[in-house]
């Protein structure tokens, strides 16, 4: 690639003055003329029935505003955007009288300041008729369980196929691995916290939020409040992490929209650091019985699970759907002649499951890798060699994985080789036990086109459009719905842009997640799908305006357009630098609507849409190196390798730093993080996430298989680093504790499951 080009290379984040400089745009620091204030009241039991609200207290208190109980907001739902094949509730209340978690909204308190709001809400009366709690899917499933709704007879919310019936192909196998795996429950863990400013004047709502998708949010609040989506604006902000837990309106977000247009001033709610592990959904939260078929030559002939997700007190917004992804990318980089998978999906008395970074995708990971590796064992092979010997290679490509995905592009065993290369366990004689794991995965990133997520149940469009204007001044104005959220989105699309249209990049500013000015997003900046979907809109609609100003100069400068050129402010003949015009000259005319050739119309203003034709799909190789103590069961990372290829990288910082992320997420659902609950429903106050001590350095080596599919070869990244960790750091437990390997199975894993797994073995 050219050097004088920005698409390539590691050009600054834009953003990055901005938020280092203290000036980000973050909803909490949003302050409106008669702001008050909202604190939601929240079920302190797990199951039961609300019989009492007593609000008299708290209305009498002073500075209060309103209060909204379950009667004020009867009727008022949000809707499940992922449905499943028979999915038995594809809608829920924002307020509701029967009790199904802990953290559940029963109340909403308005105040003149959150500290009176927070005083009130503490006079709120609760009286509950309490019922038995059920967690975890065993005891979901249990004949004797509790229903959560009793009018379905069962527990369970859906329960489908995916793929081939496997049974003949296992049955008649040589060599069967067979484990059950428990994936524990996760929080997303943002840095800043969900948060809503809303306003009302009569006519129009406006949300201020922090958000993934900002029109999808404009459509469930309109259609929830009853109001028409001419009248909902939403402003996206600066958003302080998402990783799929803002990628839709929550019912508390929606209560402050509610009290809003019930006062009739602005509201502002930030979700209190106390509630994060109860309001905000967490994810994982599977089961699954894993079966790996191998023929004598340890060949891979079938792999299927049975997949059993935890969706908590009713299917959010995404449902089953990250339990639907693990089995459409069980099969990872293998050939396998059957594979396949059952999904079902149970109501549980804790906070609904939702999305979080990889959706799906590490636990497919962790079981398919763990089987891999356990068959290694059992077989006495490498276990790289046994991946190596049943790895789909380049000339396979594009091929389907027996799950219904089509792989576009790519070179699986270079990844792994890649790898192995790069590792250089640390030694030591310290009493530890050490070990190196391996873990390789498939990404389906890009998330289209249109016509199969609607296929697939999913209730929204898979495209994205661009607005591209340059104005009088020859500045250009991107603006894209998606929204930016620390991935690098602005950066990225302003690269694009500076390439495609021919001028600097500090004269081009870019717009995002604003329903009145910025073109339709249906889901927003989620799914590795940003830059793979936006990109290519952008690109094309910069073209577009390229193209439109070379007309302009070349019927002015009475030169062919294919003769011109733009470089930096100027369009010139090329090798003729003396024949040229001011970019801003030829703007300002067009504008003005002076000079232009016969048909061509005032302005410099062009827009696009890209619909992909199927999701791209990127690919990588982890190795993780542990020290483990047999004495303490603590397990320390000592390195950690990763080689990704996510096709052609347009700001390889920005993708390194999306790894590195990842990674350091994926070491905690490995090591340290699970949202735990007592037999009564309550959640485990603690949660810990990794600190620098647990997150080793990182290294990094970047392939790139440009996408057949997207215009320009980018596939998506940002969920790539979190999918691999759990696996490599799983099989390298249990190659430093083979006595144990085959009963590595759950995550997190934590000192206390090691040394109760050694204590038993006798290790």
């Amino acid at each position: 690639m050219a050097d004088d080009t920005y698409v390539g290379s590691r050009t600054p984040r834009l953003e990055d003055a901005r938020l280092l400089a203290g000036r980000g745009r973050y909803v909490g620091n949003v302050r409106l003329p008669g702001m008050a204030y909202a604190v939601v009241v929240r079920s302190p039991i797990a199951h039961g029935r609300l019989v009492a609200c007593g609000v008299k207290a708290a209305r009498a208190a002073d500075g209060v505003l309103d209060v909204i109980t379950p009667a004020d907001a009867a009727g008022i739902r949000l809707p499940c955007a992922g449905l499943s094949p028979g999915q038995r509730l594809t809608a829920y209340p924002v307020l509701e009288e029967t009790i199904r978690y802990v953290g559940q909204p029963v109340a909403v308190v308005v105040a003149d300041t959150p500290e009176a709001a927070a005083d009130a809400a503490e006079l709120v009366d609760l009286d509950f008729d309490q019922w038995p709690a059920i967690v975890g899917v065993a005891r979901a499933l249990a004949d004797d369980a509790s229903l959560l709704y009793p009018e379905w007879g069962t527990n369970v919310v859906t329960d489908f196929p995916m793929g081939d019936d496997c049974e003949e192909a296992i049955g008649a196998a040589e060599h069967v691995v067979e484990m059950t795996f428990t994936l524990g429950r996760v929080s997303p863990y943002p840095m800043e916290p969900r948060g809503v400013v809303a306003s009302y004047d009569g006519e129009e709502l406006t949300i201020r939020i922090s958000t993934q998708a900002a029109h999808n949010v404009r459509e469930h609040a309109a259609d929830a409040l009853g109001l028409g989506h001419d009248r909902v604006r939403v402003i996206g902000a600066d958003v302080g992490g998402g990783f799929g837990a803002k990628e839709h309106l929550y019912p508390d977000e929606l209560l402050a929209c509610l009290a809003a247009m019930r006062l009739g001033r602005p509201v502002s709610w930030t979700e209190a650091p106390g509630d994060r592990l109860v309001a905000t959904l967490p994810s994982r939260a599977t089961v699954h019985r894993g079966r790996l078929a191998l023929d004598g030559d340890g060949r891979f002939v079938a792999v299927h699970a049975d997949i059993v997700s935890d969706l908590g007190a009713h299917p959010s917004n995404v449902g089953a759907g990250p339990a639907a992804v693990t089995a459409t990318l069980l099969p990872g980089p293998y050939r396998f002649e059957r594979a396949g998978a059952r999904v079902r999906g149970v109501v549980t008395t804790t906070t609904p499951t939702g999305s979080y970074r990889g959706f799906g995708q590490p636990e497919a990971a962790w079981t398919r890798e763990r089987l891999v590796d356990e068959a290694a064992r059992r077989l006495g092979l490498d276990p790289v060699e046994l991946r190596l010997r049943n790895m789909l290679r380049p000339e396979d490509l594009p091929c389907g994985n027996r799950i219904w995905q089509t792989y576009d592009s790519g070179d699986y065993p270079r990844a792994l080789r890649t790898l192995r290369e790069m590792v250089t366990p640390p030694g030591g004689d310290d009493g530890r036990r050490r070990g190196v794991g391996y873990s390789c995965h498939v990404e389906g990133t890009g998330m289209g086109p249109s016509m199969g997520l609607k296929a697939a149940g999913i209730q929204e469009g898979g495209y994205e459009a661009a607005l591209l204007r340059m104005n009088s001044d020859g500045s250009v104005v991107v603006s894209s719905g998606l929204a930016g959220i620390g991935q690098g989105i602005e950066t990225a699309l302003a690269q694009i842009a500076a390439d495609r249209v021919g001028v600097p990049m500090d004269r081009i500013r870019v717009v995002l997640a604003d329903t009145a000015s910025t073109p339709y997003s249906p889901v927003g900046s989620i799914a590795s799908r940003a830059l793979v979907v936006g990109g290519p809109a952008l690109a094309e609609a910069a073209t577009r305006l390229h193209d439109k100003i070379l007309a302009l100069a070349a019927h002015r400068l009475e030169a062919a357009p294919g003769d011109l050129e733009i470089v930096e402010s100027v369009v010139q003949v090329k090798g003729d630098p003396q024949a040229s015009l001011p970019l801003r000259e030829i703007a300002t005319s067009a504008w003005r609507g002076w000079d232009l050739p016969d048909g061509c119309s005032p302005g410099l203003e062009e827009r696009a849409t890209y619909d992909p034709a199927d999701y791209t799909y990127a690919y990588g190789a982890h190795a993780a190196a542990v020290a483990v103590d047999p004495e303490t069961g603590e397990v320390e990372l000592e390195g950690y390798w990763v080689v990704n290829d996510c096709g052609v990288q347009v700001n390889p910082d920005i993708v390194e730093g999306q790894l590195r992320g990842g990674v350091a997420q994926g070491i905690g659902m490995a090591l340290t993080e699970e949202v735990g609950y007592g037999e009564d429903g309550q959640p485990v106050a603690d949660y810990l996430p990794p600190t620098a001590y647990e997150v080793p350095e990182v290294r990094i080596v970047s392939l790139e298989t440009p996408s057949p599919i997207t215009p320009g070869g980018m596939k998506g990244v940002g969920e790539a680093g979190t999918i691999g960790p759990p696996a490599a750091i799983g099989n390298a437990v249990a190659a430093a504790l083979p006595e144990i390997a085959d009963r590595v199975t759950d995550t997190p894993i934590t000192p206390q499951t090691i040394w109760r797994l050694l204590s038993s073995s006798g290790g």
